[in-house]
């Protein structure tokens, strides 16, 4: 039996601090954008954020403990998750990013707290190899926020030949070379590219052409435009636009970031205000134009996604504990919210399996 083609299954990653097991399942509908009732799919502490292999045969997490990642296989029929190795070497404090290559092949996952990126080698089986580590050192001007490094994500490039690494300790994104022979990460040529003072890269989407790509701050609440280079892995900044709301005057730390599967337009969140933002994409120039920001429907948008058939978008709400779901335009990219929403303890990631 496949997936039923009038829903959408829906995988989310969540803190396991209050109310929640593990990681969780949903369904959205189609026609109608209506979420169901959620499904533990597997007890996993802490898998707050997650990624599927391109086939859809396997999950990996990122996980509470001392390993780099933790991986599950996917039930075609179902979406149920079954444990396949849940430790592995060591990561010391929990990382808190992973992308999985469009081979399969090689996970990259980000430690926040150690400053720390990795390669991990992804077996057929579902099981991991050791990861190949790469750290940086330094500080940002940030008081509080950028007394170290601190890697909060890392992103492959759409041909896997480079891995993008966003600081937001350091206010750098590094671009390191993906040698997949010896699944390790070699500093590119320049390294890095820096960010404004006190911005914080946070997470990294690369346009549907690859030759743009955008930066998401979690400090200055900013979204920046970059060219990208295929021959080294190097980025040349283009342009940044602001996610804060007109007359905002509060906190707000930005979260994530999205392109559209059609490629034309990019979406942002900001928790403080709790909204989504809107940007059309100029094709030829990968730059950015403000549309429209909405009401997230919750609070503390961490994280959202879109259907593969760009659809739909899902946010997660992780300081309400709920997951709603908007509509999008397939004409303006605009945003109509679904009624209702459904209560999912402290989510942070979401994933469509379908």
């Amino acid at each position: 039996m496949g997936a039923d083609t009038g829903r959408h299954r829906i995988l989310i990653g969540t803190y396991t601090k209050a109310a929640s097991r593990g990681i969780y399942s949903t369904a959205l509908d189609r026609a109608s954008g209506a979420l169901g009732a959620p499904v533990l799919a597997a007890e996993a502490p802490n898998p707050t954020f997650i990624a599927l292999s391109p086939d859809r045969r396997f999950l990996y997490a990122v996980c509470a403990g001392d390993a780099w990642a933790s991986s599950f296989g996917v039930d075609p029929a179902t979406g149920a998750l079954s444990p396949v190795q849940q430790h592995g070497p060591g990561a010391g404090p929990t990382p808190c990013h992973i992308s999985v290559d469009p081979t399969g092949r090689i996970a990259l996952a980000a430690n926040y707290h150690l400053g720390l990126a990795a390669a991990i080698p992804l077996k057929g089986d579902g099981t991991l190899g050791t990861p190949r580590v790469v750290g940086h050192s330094g500080r940002g001007p940030h008081p509080s926020r950028q007394t170290q490094t601190h890697v909060h994500s890392a992103t492959f490039s759409p041909d896997a030949r480079f891995a993008i690494v966003c600081d937001l300790g350091l206010d750098r994104i590094y671009s390191y070379r993906v040698d997949p022979g010896s699944v390790s990460l070699q500093p590119g040529d320049p390294p890095y590219v820096e960010s404004a003072p006190g911005a914080g890269p946070r997470h990294f989407a690369f346009g549907t052409g690859g030759r743009h790509a955008y930066a998401i701050n979690e400090l200055d609440n900013t979204i920046v435009a970059y060219e990208y280079l295929p021959p080294n892995g190097g980025l040349v900044r283009l342009q940044a636009v602001s996610l804060l709301p007109q007359g905002y005057r509060g906190d707000a730390t930005a979260a994530e970031v999205r392109v559209h599967p059609g490629g034309r337009w990019v979406y942002g969140s900001c928790r403080g205000p709790d909204t989504l933002s809107l940007f059309a994409v100029h094709g030829p120039t990968g730059t950015l134009s403000p549309v429209e920001t909405v009401p997230c429907g919750g609070k503390g948008p961490r994280a959202f996604t879109l259907s593969p058939d760009g659809g739909w978008l899902v946010c997660a709400h992780q300081d309400s504990g709920t997951l709603c779901s908007f509509r999008v335009d397939p004409a303006t990219g605009r945003l109509t919210r679904a009624p209702g929403a459904i209560e999912v303890s402290m989510p942070v990631c979401v994933a469509f399996l379908d």
